[in-house]
């Protein structure tokens, strides 16, 4: 039995957050052999769970005496090894569960992440199996995220993490889109109606001042040049 089934959808709330939270800081990506992570700041943890600054630190002071983080005041929070595969095992039951809802169920690829946000601390150790097996053991989500294997490790091939975000793009470059983030349903749907999506090839065509927009064409998208914004384009990683 997994350790996750003896925690509480709020502590796989937490331990999922600051893992991703340290590899966006980290500016690292996710792969098979995870580099030194940074510690999390409390105010950063709070902000992406949403809740009171208060809340976060009772809740970080709770999983250090759980043995799942190192908390220290001021300095912020670090996954320990058991909480980290915690964190991998609940990412990759909600990764698993989003390439089902999309690829088996047809569900828009803007609806599976909030679906999966529910689902991934109820589903069982035998379904998570069978589905994997079902979808032929992907090793990325609809988004492009890696989804940790059977061992709660990231897989070491088809995985490297992307090298830039599209905003890092000069004028004249090409790059292939490897993954898009899933935290906004309104920007996955404004970026898939561009076409925009893992495997897409794009072309920036120019740049606005300062803070954007970008200009870019999309292979396959519909054939205008697109604009983005800054905060759009660097949702988005490419290779």
């Amino acid at each position: 039995m997994r350790m996750r089934q003896s925690t509480s959808p709020a502590i796989q709330d937490y331990l999922k957050a600051i893992y991703k939270l340290s590899l966006e800081d980290g500016d690292a990506g996710e792969s098979a052999v995870p580099p030194s992570r940074p510690s999390v700041s409390t105010t950063a943890v709070a902000a992406r769970l949403r809740v009171s600054g208060a809340s976060a630190t009772n809740m970080l002071k709770r999983l250090d005496s759980m043995g799942l983080v190192t908390y220290t005041r001021y300095r912020g929070v670090e996954l320990t090894e058991a909480g980290s595969k915690i964190a991998l095992e609940v990412l990759r039951h909600h990764r698993l569960l989003e390439t089902y809802l999309a690829e088996a169920l047809g569900v828009p690829w803007e609806r599976v992440h909030e679906e999966a946000e529910v689902l991934e601390h109820v589903l069982s150790e035998d379904l998570e199996e069978r589905i994997a097996v079902l979808l032929g053991d992907p090793t990325t989500d609809p988004h492009g995220h890696p989804i940790p294997t059977r061992e709660l490790e990231m897989p070491e091939s088809g995985v490297a993490p992307p090298a830039r975000r599209m905003w890092e793009l000069a004028e004249g470059e090409s790059a292939s889109v490897e993954r898009v983030s899933d935290e906004t349903t309104e920007a996955l749907r404004y970026l898939g109606d561009l076409g925009i999506r893992p495997g897409t090839r794009i072309e920036i065509v120019g740049r606005g001042p300062v803070s954007g927009p970008l200009f870019l064409k999309v292979s396959g998208g519909p054939g205008d040049v697109q604009a983005l914004s800054k905060e759009l384009a660097e949702s988005v990683w490419v290779g």
